[in-house]
């Protein structure tokens, strides 16, 4: 990245946000149609920063100097709560900078339908001594989110090759059409999933997770037969492959 084109700006916040958002819009692509050249909004848009003049999908970006693998820091927590909810929650791109040469390290897309409200941690209200006394923020939870829905445009400093992230873009789409609450639960037995660790698993190996599912689903009573339900939808959509006799196999 480019730092001289914020050498005007005194605001150190100014100037990483400027050097960012000029890098995005001069060299990332749309991650959902291939599109070259993705625009950016007008300044002080409160739902995006990006979008792109093809498909019409939009983006914010977030930014830090360090690790993007646990949680970044975001707005209001109220807000974010909302937006989840809403028709034109944008997707997020994440970029981690190396502060001293401003080199991308890590840029990564998480598309819109992987937020859901777990993902979002509620900060201490600021302190009554704050000028925003009272105001509460949030953070993303990015390690709660599936690798299935973390997926690099850069990765330790190298490109991915754009139909690489085309590719595991478009193959997660197909959870829009769900509501919120079922969304949850694909993203919860993803998890699962991939806490296992092992390409191929079983049933009964899933089924190990129900205790923890019932815990935050504590009105389902039907637990196992969910997820089957679940592994069923994954199935279908070729996230996973079913082999028989209660074994299946990750295809992403």
């Amino acid at each position: 990245m480019d730092g001289r084109i914020a050498e005007r700006y005194s605001s150190n916040a100014q100037k990483i946000r400027i050097i960012t958002e000029t890098w995005v819009g001069g060299n990332v692509f749309c991650p959902y149609c291939g599109n070259q050249y993705i625009d950016h909004f007008e300044n002080n848009r409160p739902v995006a920063d990006f979008f792109c003049p093809i498909c019409e999908e939009e983006y914010e970006l977030k930014s830090k100097g360090s690790s993007i693998t646990n949680k970044v820091n975001d707005g209001a927590y109220s807000t974010m709560m909302e937006r989840i909810s809403s028709v034109n929650n944008p997707n997020f791109f994440f970029m981690q900078y190396n502060k001293r040469n401003l080199n991308v390290e890590n840029f990564v897309i998480v598309p819109k339908h992987f937020f859901s409200y777990d993902i979002i941690e509620k900060r201490k209200p600021l302190a009554e001594t704050a000028r925003r006394a009272g105001w509460v923020g949030c953070n993303i939870l990015l390690n709660q989110i599936p690798v299935e829905g973390r997926i690099f445009i850069v990765r330790d400093g190298k490109e991915v090759p754009l139909g690489q992230v085309i590719s595991r873009v478009q193959r997660t789409v197909f959870m829009r059409q769900y509501k919120l609450n079922m969304r949850g639960w694909i993203i919860d037995i993803l998890n699962c999933v991939n806490r296992i660790g092992d390409k191929v698993f079983t049933l009964e190996q899933m089924y190990d997770f129900e205790d923890v599912l019932a815990v935050k689903y504590p009105e389902n009573h039907h637990i196992k037969d969910k997820i089957r339900q679940q592994l069923q939808i994954l199935r279908d959509n070729g996230i996973i492959e079913f082999l028989g006799k209660g074994r299946y196999r990750r295809l992403m």
